[in-house]
């Protein structure tokens, strides 16, 4: 059983900056591919940012590009996302998620492609 646990969410004015920690566990977290999601009220669920096994590669939305980063720490079985330069509309809950990879550059945006899920953490920007 995986289990990723979300946090670092909170209250921040525009053009402010938040991190984010996804911390997994329950299997050997360097096997899992791992991706950041989130849903704003009245909205569906929508891709932020995934990270391969080996962290080599990361892919980001384009709403995102330039102000987020996606990284990991295989020794702390914890993915981050960090998040500048942050904007009303990035308000949201947010999610990480993850699947099993047989390959160590792998990640995907998609969103059917994780079978693991964390609860998710609120962030809120205000004008």
């Amino acid at each position: 059983q995986v289990q990723l646990v979300e946090s670092g969410g909170g209250l921040v004015q525009a053009g402010g900056s938040l991190r984010l920690s996804c911390v997994v566990s329950g299997r050997t977290f360097s096997s899992y591919a791992v991706g950041w999601f989130r849903q704003a009220p009245g909205k569906e669920r929508e891709f932020v940012a995934a990270v391969s096994r080996s962290g080599g590669i990361a892919y980001y939305a384009d709403s995102v590009k330039g102000r987020f980063t996606i990284s990991r720490d295989n020794a702390q079985n914890t993915v981050y996302l960090q998040m500048n330069s942050l904007k009303p509309e990035d308000t949201a809950v947010y999610y990480c998620a993850a699947f099993f990879s047989a390959f160590p550059h792998e990640a995907t945006m998609r969103e059917d492609e994780y079978d693991y899920w964390g609860q998710g953490t609120q962030v809120t920007v205000s004008s």
